[in-house]
């Protein structure tokens, strides 16, 4: 099942890679392979609302991608307010993005004209999360950028049982393990010297920009060019992603991609 719109420089299609719906962008002029970025949305979003975010990335000359994820947009919806909903299946849903993303790059690359030397990824917020942890743990991917995420897994977990009172429980622990063992600030070696962009408001009240903080600290030592590592704080800005923040980002695949 497809649904394909063009517009005047960018095609938009809404696709299915297996059971997974995507929307896909890519420019409007024929190519025989494109760079390509993957685009995470955010806990309680949906792929339909990065739509505008990836149709600048594509007039810019991207093919760009956004999935589903699982308890979100056509899979299976929940309730995002409920604290026990946040517990349940906040890290689930970015351990499944993992799982899943390997399959997705197969599926571009095999049906898409995906470069396959020319893949980066990116997300907002929850979507943040899941890209970090997808370039981490798969060095063929060129270029990240997050926003407003994080990339000190296990901090931003404590930050988040502390705000929201969440105790501990079997099933957290489990949870647990697997963030620490995914986390990106447990696997500073195989980052290091990988570009990786972040972009953070410096009053952001739902993810703290601490965790990037303190990851951007840890491995800026390990880069031997220190301009392929970047934390870009904006001030008095909550977790929004702001144009300049899209332009930052055009930026950083332009020279990464």
């Amino acid at each position: 099942m497809k649904n394909c719109l063009r517009f005047s420089n960018v095609v938009e299609e809404k696709i299915y890679i297996g059971e997974i719906p995507a929307i896909i962008f890519r420019p409007a002029e024929t190519r025989n392979l494109y760079p390509t970025v993957i685009f995470y949305h955010g806990w309680s979003s949906s792929k339909e609302n990065q739509r505008f975010r990836a149709f600048i990335l594509s007039a810019l000359g991207y093919q760009v991608v956004i999935p589903d994820a699982i308890n979100h947009g056509e899979r299976n919806p929940i309730d995002y307010q409920r604290i026990e909903n946040m517990e349940k299946y906040f890290w689930n849903t970015i351990f499944n993005n993992i799982d899943e993303s390997e399959n997705i790059i197969e599926e571009l690359v095999k049906k898409y004209n995906t470069d396959p030397n020319r893949i980066g990824v990116a997300g907002n917020s929850m979507g943040g999360f899941t890209a970090a942890g997808i370039f981490t743990h798969n060095p063929k991917l060129k270029a990240l950028v997050v926003f407003n995420g994080s990339c000190g897994w296990e901090n931003s977990n404590r930050l988040f049982k502390e705000s929201l009172g969440i105790t501990m429980s079997r099933g957290l622990k489990e949870i647990e393990y697997r963030v620490r063992k995914l986390d990106p600030m447990n696997n500073l070696e195989i980052l290091k010297n990988r570009p990786i962009l972040m972009l953070h408001g410096d009053k952001d009240s739902m993810v703290s920009i601490e965790s990037q903080r303190k990851f951007y600290r840890n491995i800026k030592p390990l880069y031997k060019d220190k301009n392929r590592i970047e934390l870009i704080k904006y001030l008095n800005l909550n977790h929004f992603v702001t144009t300049n923040m899209m332009e930052e980002c055009a930026i950083w695949f332009h020279m990464y991609l």
